[in-house]
């Protein structure tokens, strides 16, 4: 079962919105290599809002994807690609659906 997760907002910044999309686009790759991430979205809310959603079975999964190579990469490329820091909240999960 999935226990927690992270949210993390960015916001691109202007004429970067193209970049950012891509960016987060090839996480899914690393995602994938990631046997503590068994759940990950890359999000899109509007021209320049986007987001990621992870999910983990513990706190110990989170841990080792926010010193993995996703979190690296998305915090070696936040001044180019971002207006303003990444926004990374730790969330409980209280239930879950999944297929």
């Amino acid at each position: 079962m999935l226990r927690v997760a992270l949210f993390v907002r960015l916001e691109a910044k202007a004429g970067k919105e193209n970049d950012v999309a891509k960016f987060l686009e090839t996480g899914l790759a690393l995602a994938n290599q990631e046997a503590t991430t068994p759940l990950w979205f890359a999000l899109r809310f509007g021209p320049s809002s986007f987001g990621v959603f992870d999910a983990f079975a513990d706190e110990s999964g989170r841990q080792a994807h926010l010193n993995g190579p996703i979190a690296q990469a998305l915090m070696a490329k936040a001044a180019e690609l971002f207006a303003k820091p990444p926004a990374i909240e730790p969330i409980d999960v209280l239930g879950t659906k999944l297929p």
